[in-house]
C-alpha cells in the first residue's frame, strides 16, 4: 500500500513534467509479475453451485469453441470424444476439450499425439494445448464510464492461455484447456488423425479422437494479408510488470514475444507517441515518451529521436512496418511539455488547437520531424494520429499540418464524419456503432484510402471484453467483409490493469477493454478467436476472387449472403449461428475449387 501510494504521488510528478526525463522504471521500485499465481475467489452465489448429480471422478469432453464454462458450475454438455476441424495450409485452428470433477486430481497433463494421415505426418510443433485460466471480469454496464467494483457483478472467466505443463484441480471445478493446431505451409492437403492424451498424475485417464482435414489452398503469410489490423501497443506497461528499465535492452527484449504476437496477426500500424502521454493516462500505465523536446537557450528547438528511431526499427524488424501513426496533435487535455535548456527544467504547456501557442509550439516539431522522417525513409508511411476529438479542434490542427508539413499523413479514430470533410484522409477508423456511408468506405477503397472501424468501451456488441462471447472476436473479421471496411482499430493491445494475471477489471471500462495478451506473451480466446475471424477473411477474399475468375454465380452469391447477414453491429438472435453456417461455407466451397 505504501509502494502504491508512492507510485500515485510519482505518477503525479509524471504528469506535471518534473521528470519526465527520467525512465519509468526507475521512478518506481516495482518488483515483476509472478509467473505462477493463484486465481481469484470465485465470487459466485454458493446457492446456484450443485454437483449432486454429478458422476463422481473426473470427466472429459470435447466442446464448442464458442462457449465459456464457470469455474464453480457443474457443466451440462454432451458427451464428445471425437472432433474434427478443418482448414487451409498456413492456417491456425482452434478446439476446446473441458475437464470437470468431483474430486481433487493433481497434475494434470494434456497432450496431442502427432497427426498422421496414410503418407504424412504434421510435426509435433503443429499442436499445442493450454491450460485456461480464469480472470475476474465483470459486466458491460453502461459501458464507457468510472465504475466502482461492487457497482457491477463480477464473476470469473476462463480467458488466458496459460504456458503450465500440468494443472492440479480442486474438487467440484471444471478446468478448459485450448487446443492450437498450426497447419504447415507444406502439409500434403488430407486428413490427419491423432489423439487428445489426458493423464492425472502421471498415469493415463482418457483419450480424445482428433482428426483434422488439410484443405487444399493456402493461405498468405500474415504479412501479407489485407486485413488492416491496428491495435495500439503500450511499451510501458511491459517495462512496468517485467519490472524493468524503460526503453533499456532487457525491456525491448522482454516486448519481443509480446509484439511479435501482434505480427503473426497481421498487425500493419506501429504506434507511436510524439510528446508526453497523448490519452492524460486513460491507462494505469502512463505512456513514456519517444521525443525529447528541447527548447534551446537561443529560442531555436532540437528534438531527440533516439527512442523513437529505435521503437520503429524494432517493430519493423520484426515484420510490423506498413503504417506508423503517431499521436497525437491534439493529446486528449491539450498538454505537451518540453525541455527549457536555459533552466533545466521541464516546461507543461497547454496547447489548445487555433491559438498562438499551439502553432508557435507545433510549427517547428512539423517541419523538423518531417525532415527526420524523410531522411530515415518512413515520411511516406508516417502519420500525425489523432483520437476523438472535437470538430474545431480538429479543424484548427488539420489546418496548421496543411500548412507547415502536408507531406505528413493524417489518421484519426473518428465518431463524427469527419472523413466527409476530410476525404483525402490516408487513414479513418470509424466507430462501428457510428452511422457512416457505406459508399463513402468503398469509394476510398478505389483511391487507395485506408478505412476501418474501431471497438471500445461503448460497444457492447460486437467486442472483446472477458466476458464478451468467444465468437464475437471472431465476428470481427466478418463484419469488416460484409460492411466494406478494410479492417479493424482496438484501441489496447496490451495496455494492462494493475494485475492482469487475476483480475481483469479497470477504474473506467467494462472489463477486458484495456488488453487481448497477457504478460509474457499468453494469449487469449479473444487473441485466438479474432485471429481466427483476420484468417477467415483473408480466406474469404482469395475464395470471391477464384469464384468471380470463374464465373460461378451461384457459389458467389450463396457466399456473399452468408457474408452480408454477418453486417449487423447489434447483437441478434442466431448471430453465432450465422458465423459458423458461414465459415462452414467457406470451407465447403475452398474444398471444391
Amino acid at each position: 500500500m505504501i509502494r502504491m501510494k508512492i507510485q500515485k504521488a510519482l505518477f503525479a510528478a509524471l504528469l506535471a513534467g518534473t521528470l519526465i526525463h527520467l525512465p519509468i522504471s526507475h521512478l518506481f521500485a516495482q518488483s515483476p509479475l509472478p509467473v505462477q499465481f493463484n486465481e481469484l475467489p470465485d465470487p459466485i452465489d454458493k446457492k446456484l453451485i450443485n454437483w449432486s448429480g454429478v458422476k463422481s471422478g473426473m470427466q472429459a469432453s470435447f466442446v464448442s469453441t464458442d462457449l465459456r464454462f464457470p469455474k464453480s458450475l457443474a457443466p451440462t454438455v454432451e458427451q464428445k470424444d471425437a472432433l474434427q476441424i478443418r482448414g487451409w495450409r498456413g492456417e491456425k485452428l482452434n478446439a476446446q476439450v473441458l475437464l470437470w470433477t468431483t474430486e481433487p486430481k493433481d497434475n494434470i497433463e494434456v497432450k496431442v499425439t502427432t497427426l498422421s494421415s496414410t503418407n504424412n505426418k504434421l510435426p509435433n510443433t503443429a499442436t499445442s494445448t493450454h491450460f485456461l485460466r480464469y480472470v475476474m471480469t465483470d459486466e458491460f454496464g453502461p459501458g464507457c464510464g468510472h465504475r466502482k467494483p461492487e457497482n457491477f457483478a463480477a464473476s470469473l472467466s476462463p480467458d488466458m492461455l496459460d504456458n503450465l505443463t500440468s494443472y492440479s484441480m480442486e474438487g467440484n471445478t471444471v478446468r478448459p484447456v485450448w487446443i492450437k493446431v498450426a497447419i504447415p505451409r507444406d502439409a500434403a492437403a488430407g486428413q490427419y488423425a491423432g489423439t487428445v492424451e489426458i493423464s492425472v498424475a502421471g498415469k493415463p485417464f482418457k483419450s480424445l479422437a482428433l482428426e483434422v482435414e488439410v484443405i487444399d489452398q493456402t493461405l498468405p503469410e500474415p504479412k501479407d494479408w489485407k486485413f488492416h489490423l491496428d491495435q495500439w501497443q503500450h511499451p510501458s506497461a511491459v517495462a512496468r510488470v517485467e519490472g524493468v528499465a524503460m526503453w533499456s535492452d532487457a525491456h525491448f527484449k522482454a516486448m519481443e514475444p509480446v509484439m511479435k504476437l501482434l505480427a503473426d496477426a497481421g498487425q500493419k500500424v506501429i504506434t507511436a507517441t510524439v510528446n508526453k502521454d497523448p490519452w492524460n493516462v486513460q491507462t494505469y500505465d502512463p505512456y513514456a515518451d519517444m521525443i525529447t523536446w528541447t527548447k534551446n537557450s537561443d529560442g531555436t528547438w532540437s528534438y531527440d529521436y533516439q527512442v523513437f528511431d529505435r521503437w520503429i526499427n524494432f517493430m519493423s524488424d520484426l515484420g510490423i512496418n506498413q503504417m506508423i501513426n503517431c499521436y497525437s496533435i491534439i493529446p486528449w487535455n491539450n498538454e505537451i511539455h518540453y525541455r527549457d535548456a536555459k533552466t533545466g527544467k521541464t516546461i507543461n504547456v497547454v496547447a489548445k488547437p487555433g491559438t498562438p501557442v499551439f502553432e508557435e509550439l507545433w510549427t517547428p516539431f512539423l517541419q523538423d520531424f518531417s525532415k527526420h522522417l524523410k531522411a530515415k525513409g518512413w515520411l511516406e508511411k508516417t502519420n500525425i494520429a489523432i483520437d476523438e476529438r472535437e470538430r474545431e479542434q480538429m479543424d484548427a490542427a488539420l489546418t496548421l499540418m496543411k500548412k507547415v508539413s502536408p507531406e505528413l499523413g493524417v489518421s484519426y479514430a473518428d465518431n463524427q464524419k469527419t472523413y466527409q470533410r476530410y476525404p483525402e484522409s490516408e487513414d479513418i477508423s470509424i466507430a462501428v456503432g457510428h452511422p457512416y456511408e457505406k459508399q463513402d468506405i468503398l469509394d476510398r477503397q478505389k483511391r487507395g484510402l485506408n478505412s476501418t472501424f474501431y471497438i471500445c468501451c461503448s460497444d457492447a456488441f460486437p467486442n472483446q471484453f472477458t466476458f464478451s462471447d468467444p465468437g464475437e472476436s471472431t465476428y470481427l473479421g466478418w463484419y469488416a467483409l460484409a460492411t466494406g471496411f478494410d479492417g479493424l482499430l482496438r484501441w489496447a493491445f496490451n495496455s494492462w490493469v494493475e494485475n492482469p494475471l487475476q483480475d481483469s477489471r479497470f477504474r473506467t471500462w467494462p472489463a477486458g477493454d484495456t488488453y487481448i495478451v497477457y504478460p509474457k506473451a499468453r494469449t487469449s480466446i479473444r487473441y485466438e478467436r479474432m485471429l481466427e475471424g483476420i484468417q477467415d477473411y483473408e480466406k474469404a477474399r482469395i475464395v470471391l476472387e477464384k469464384l468471380k475468375a470463374k464465373n460461378d454465380s451461384n457459389q458467389l452469391t450463396a457466399l456473399q449472403q452468408a457474408i452480408d447477414k454477418l453486417g449487423n453491429n447489434t447483437r441478434y438472435e442466431g448471430w453465432n449461428t450465422d458465423l459458423n453456417n458461414a465459415k462452414k461455407l467457406l470451407n465447403d466451397i475452398s474444398t471444391n475449387l
